[in-house]
This record gives structure tokens, sequence and C-alpha cells, in this order.
């Protein structure tokens, strides 16, 4: 491992994106349930992965506001 970076959306923290080996790819670790089906996930960079990672946070949390 290069260099991690955290993920925090909204006050929470989600996971981190490790870099990886070669032109800035980065892998996630979730460490919230909302975005576990995500652990392992590969994309092409930090900004990408941080936008993957918040489009599922965020549809998650909408799943559970409705009554």
């Amino acid at each position: 491992m290069l260099n991690s970076t955290i993920i925090e959306i909204d006050g929470i923290f989600l996971g981190a994106a490790i870099l990886l080996d070669g032109p800035g790819a980065r892998r996630f670790y979730a460490a919230h349930d909302s975005v576990r089906s995500l652990h392992n996930e590969i994309l092409p960079d930090l900004t990408a992965l941080t936008h993957f990672v918040a489009r599922q946070f965020h549809g998650s949390r909408a799943g559970r506001a409705a009554p």
C-alpha cells in the first residue's frame, strides 16, 4: 500500500481509498454498512471513487428515510 485517503460523507466515515501501484487507481476499503457492497471496488482515480461511494451512501439513506 502506497497511500490511503479517508472517504467521509456528511461527517460519516465510510472507508478508505487505497492507492494502488500504477497510474493512480484506487481500491475502496469499506468500513460502513451502507457501502459494504463496494468493498474492494477499484476505480481509476480518487474523484471517481469518492463520487461512486457517495452515490451508494446517499441512495441507501434515501431508502431508509421512507416511512
